[in-house]
């Protein structure tokens, strides 16, 4: 009986200083998370032209601002700005940045921002939404809109994965088609500070 006694404390013990299974991560709530915020240069903004056979060019940019409001229970009053240096961009290949730089493409000697305004906000679910917006690149304006999904707050800080995808003939950068796509595919973290 002793035996079965310290076998049975033995197991109690032992579950009771097991290491408990991880809970289930709470998702973020847009509502939640209301309040204005900057754009911070953790940020990853990244995009994508893909070519006929396979390849194309991937990059990012490098420098960038912008600030958005979340409206506390009225998402679709959100506001968002944001504004990019086309010459940041980066490929990994000094030759393909000179060309994205250059008249053909980005145009920096003339254009140094590429902006987007939002104009209209619509929540697709507890941490999801859709904004459509006016997107300017190289002195040509048209509307846009990214899939936004949130990812993490922690009441300071917020994050959000950005999706979408343009036609680079709304802006005159057209160069190469078809081989290369007219579809720009941008893959974004973008991430911000509570004011």
């Amino acid at each position: 009986m002793i035996r079965g006694t310290s076998i049975l404390t033995a197991i109690v013990l032992y579950s009771s200083s097991a290491p408990l299974a991880p809970a289930a991560p709470s998702v973020p709530n847009l509502t939640e998370a209301a309040g204005r915020y900057t754009i911070t240069g953790s940020s990853d903004i990244r995009f994508q032209v893909d070519q006929v056979g396979g390849g194309g060019i991937k990059g990012r940019f490098g420098r960038f601002s912008g600030n958005f409001n979340l409206k506390a229970g009225d998402l679709s009053h959100a506001v968002v700005n944001f504004e990019l240096e086309p010459q940041s961009v980066s490929t990994g290949q000094a030759r393909v940045d000179t060309f994205l730089r250059s008249s053909a493409v980005f145009d920096t000697d003339n254009y140094d921002r590429i902006t987007f305004r939002s104009n209209r906000v619509e929540q697709t679910g507890p941490d999801s939404a859709h904004i459509t917006g006016t997107l300017t690149a190289k002195g040509h304006s048209a509307a846009e809109s990214f899939d936004v999904r949130l990812t993490s707050w922690n009441g300071r800080m917020i994050g959000f994965t950005v999706s979408g995808r343009i036609l680079r003939s709304h802006y005159a950068m057209d160069v190469g088609t078809p081989i290369y796509s007219n579809v720009v595919e941008f893959d974004m973290l973008v991430e911000g500070q509570r004011n």
